[in-house]
């Protein structure tokens, strides 16, 4: 696959700041894509007023633990490859390995047709956009928990396809159970669908135990919806005081520059095939 990741020029949102070039990027992957994911981290210090300006309600948020599986010094993560499971409220779980960026239009049509996968383009604000392509499985908490606490193979976890998807773009000789075992992070979710905001969107507060908190506000579109739903959006999130021009936090790239400065201290850092008893 080829590949194809952009950032904008400044701080303005997505529809403002896009050069002509950057523009005809976007589109071609948009127009390759299943779907688009157009997401907002809001600052920790306006976190508390923005919930209470949208009326989000936090007793109706689902708990998660997240993990994310890579080498000591982040191989996969260079590579642009994400392995992920997620102990979900109700015993369930799910996985996911992702690659990104990816460029859709070489994606072998076949792949494409799987209802486990998917081709996303994700937008932020300041510019930065990107096409990831993932293979989703299911499983459940316990499974999840028995990988985590070294009773089973990180790879039993993972469908065929999926551990076919991570052979085939893992980096030479990382094996998949060698990976080492990163977190849990807890994670509240929810589904808002305000009167304001037809569309709906998704609410997510990643926590850390040192404070760390990011709030991210996303909704999803089909590519042909994918201009009006991130109009739509930016006027909504304008309304009740979201600061658009404030610099954005990927949940990804937070928790990869964490765990690699917990990897310092031996107290913190994962072991391979053993995770961390600690909960958040």
């Amino acid at each position: 696959m080829t590949t194809a990741t952009t950032r904008g020029a400044g701080a303005q949102p997505v529809v403002r700041s896009l050069s002509p070039e950057d523009t005809k990027k976007l589109l071609h992957l948009v127009r390759n894509s299943k779907s688009i994911e157009i997401k907002v981290s809001v600052p920790m210090t306006a976190h508390q007023r923005t919930a209470l300006s949208m009326g989000l309600d936090p007793v109706e948020a689902q708990p998660r633990h997240v993990y994310f599986f890579d080498t000591a010094d982040q191989a996969l993560n260079r590579a642009g490859l994400i392995v992920r499971a997620r102990r979900i409220q109700g015993g369930r779980a799910d996985t996911v390995v992702k690659l990104r960026p990816v460029d859709p239009a070489g994606i072998d049509a076949e792949l494409k047709r799987s209802d486990a996968f998917k081709v996303e383009v994700d937008a932020m604000p300041d510019g930065t956009f990107m096409c990831s392509a993932s293979y989703k499985g299911v499983a459940t908490g316990q499974e999840v928990l028995d990988v985590t606490e070294g009773r089973m193979p990180l790879r039993s976890l993972f469908s065929k396809e999926q551990r076919t998807f991570y052979d085939a773009h893992a980096p030479a000789g990382i094996g998949m159970n060698a990976l080492r075992i990163q977190g849990p992070i807890l994670v509240l979710r929810a589904k808002h669908r305000p009167k304001e905001f037809k569309r709906g969107m998704t609410v997510e507060l990643w926590l850390w135990q040192d404070g760390k908190h990011i709030l991210e506000l996303s909704t999803k579109a089909l590519p042909a919806e994918a201009f009006q739903a991130g109009m739509e959006f930016r006027v909504y999130l304008e309304e009740h005081g979201v600061d658009l021009d404030s610099e954005q936090e990927t949940k990804t790239r937070t928790a990869m520059e964490k765990f690699k400065a917990d990897r310092k201290s031996p107290r913190r850092a994962g072991k391979t095939g053993k995770a961390t008893r600690k909960r958040p």
